[in-house]
């Protein structure tokens, strides 16, 4: 089997498993169903076109950066101002980076990888107000998915390492192998994106971490590291420096 790791960034997700009506939640990671649709759109594959193939990956997520949950809220009335129709509301995840991965056949995998790299869709994280802000794929490896995920060099933002220490605990949700022991189930893998007949099933999934080396971590006097002290003297910037020789 063969692992393909993504890196799902961007400046707001949204990543709902149990949206009703006016509310619109998002969960704290992404959802299988959401980025086997992902997969899908990049594949050029239709809400109708059968995705069977994609069903058999075994999906899981490393949170590198939770980011944190914001509301939007909407409005709308009609032309003629006669009437109002209901507040919706929206959440989101605002400046979160997780890393995703999928494993299957290796035919299948690169596949997929090269799809992202030329998608037919347009891709986004959950909805289409969501882009991605950075280049989806990382990489695809012979490693097993548990192993690529706790392999993987941390991929959040520099401003966030500079604040955390020098080792860092990453939280993994990963769907369990059979006969493997399941800490929690979620309703989130999909069985048809048909918008006449939406189904989702249920998926067995174990929470796991890992430990990460933190490059810019702050020394014992509150400093950042290396890289932080570096790129900061690179920025500095004195306004009054014109002034200077008067």
């Amino acid at each position: 089997m063969t692992t393909l790791l993504l890196q799902l960034a961007g400046p707001m997700q949204a990543w709902g498993t149990g949206s009703r009506f006016a509310y619109r939640s998002s969960g704290t990671v992404p959802s299988k169903s959401a980025v086997i649709g992902l997969l899908a759109a990049a594949r050029g594959l239709r809400r109708t076109d059968s995705i069977e193939d994609l069903l058999e990956l075994r999906f899981g997520v490393r949170s590198d950066q939770p980011g944190r949950v914001i509301r939007d809220f909407q409005t709308a009335r009609a032309l003629d101002e006669s009437y109002s129709l209901p507040l919706t509301y929206r959440f989101y995840l605002s400046d979160a980076v997780f890393v995703a991965g999928v494993q299957g056949p290796s035919g299948l995998i690169h596949d997929l990888a090269a799809a992202l790299r030329r998608p037919r869709f347009p891709l986004y994280l959950g909805r289409r107000s969501c882009p991605p802000a950075r280049p989806l794929v990382v990489g695809v490896t012979e490693e097993d998915l548990v192993a690529a995920l706790r392999g993987l060099s941390w991929k959040a933002s520099a401003w966030y390492r500079r604040k955390r220490p020098a080792t860092v605990q990453l939280e993994i949700v990963v769907d369990v192998e059979v006969g493997g022991h399941a800490d929690d189930t979620v309703q989130d893998s999909p069985i048809s994106f048909d918008p006449n007949h939406r189904q989702y099933g249920l998926r067995r999934v174990q929470h796991l971490t890992c430990e990460v080396d933190n490059p810019d971590a702050r020394d014992d006097n509150g400093a950042g590291g290396p890289q932080s002290r570096r790129s900061r003297s690179e920025t500095e910037h004195d306004p009054m420096a014109l002034w200077e020789g008067r």
